[in-house]
């Protein structure tokens, strides 16, 4: 594709060619837009409203202001409420903190993946019950 076909997907997408696209250089313009409408937009397994409150979880603990900001408000393109915003947010906090714990600490992995596994099969028990 041309720069100026892929623009003319943009645009139909968008309503817009957005600067970030315009600053790609022409080697890798086509397949950095077909990636992005692949992974950013496309339905897959995980419904768009989901992937975009895991992608701006990403982004919070990431501090990419950018990302926060695009995931925000795709993720409420995507039906996400504040409520669910907010939740996405407070998750990876906590993730990102228990990860630093974890590590800091040096808790050994074997031990924790079968105290995980344990507590996941009592969880299944209770439930079964």
């Amino acid at each position: 594709m041309t720069r100026d076909e892929v623009y003319a997907e943009v645009e139909e997408v968008f309503g817009l060619v957005p600067s970030f696209v315009k600053e790609m250089p022409d080697p890798s313009l086509e397949l950095e837009w077909k990636l992005f409408k692949r992974v950013q937009m496309d339905e897959g397994p995980v419904p768009n409203k989901y992937r975009e409150l895991i992608g701006l979880g990403i982004a919070a603990v990431t501090k990419c202001r950018y990302c926060v900001f695009y995931h925000t408000e795709l993720a409420k393109l995507n039906g996400a409420t504040d409520a669910e915003i907010e939740d996405a947010v407070h998750y990876a906090k906590s993730s990102a903190g228990w990860s630093a714990y974890l590590n800091g600490l040096a808790v050994d992995y074997e031990t924790f993946k079968d105290e995980i596994r344990r507590a996941c099969d009592y969880a299944r028990m209770k439930e079964a019950a």
